[in-house]
């Protein structure tokens, strides 16, 4: 059964993993890409366009599905050894939240909107994942 994720990545770090084809999640932890398998989709969002110094975006930037079985670890330091998960990006453009926020199921309280991102990789339903989708120019329900 797909299950439907996002993944809270600055800009410049979703690039690096579109040219890439892999997923890395919440610093490079494991437990977030262990709870998606094969055939999940993911969208990410980008509140920034830098982790460190970067300007506030607050898009989607990429979709994905993800595939293959397997979390896998890839040295790209001698002391940051980061989880990846591999996963075919979509072609798409991206798309601001501000005027999905009124319609996403798990933005609860408009006011407080950026709530949910805290945790970095959130679960959400297909709907919310079909409108986002559909904003970005992907369809998921084919």
């Amino acid at each position: 059964m797909e299950r439907y994720w996002i993944g809270v990545v600055s800009l410049s770090h979703v690039k690096r993993a579109l040219a890439g084809g892999f997923a890395q999640l919440g610093h490079g932890k494991a437990a977030p890409l262990r709870r998606m398998s094969a055939g999940d989709w993911l969208i990410y969002y980008s509140p920034t366009s830098d982790m460190e110094s970067g300007e506030p975006l607050r898009q989607f930037t990429a979709i994905g599905k993800v595939v293959g079985e397997s979390v896998y670890q890839h040295r790209m330091g001698p002391d940051f050894v980061p989880f990846r998960r591999d996963v075919t990006y979509l072609k798409c453009k991206p798309v601001p939240i501000g005027p999905l926020i009124p319609k996403l199921s798990f933005i609860k309280d408009p006011a407080r909107w950026g709530f949910p991102f805290r945790r970095g990789h959130i679960e959400i339903t297909k709907r919310d994942c079909e409108l986002i989708a559909r904003a970005m120019g992907v369809r998921v329900d084919e």
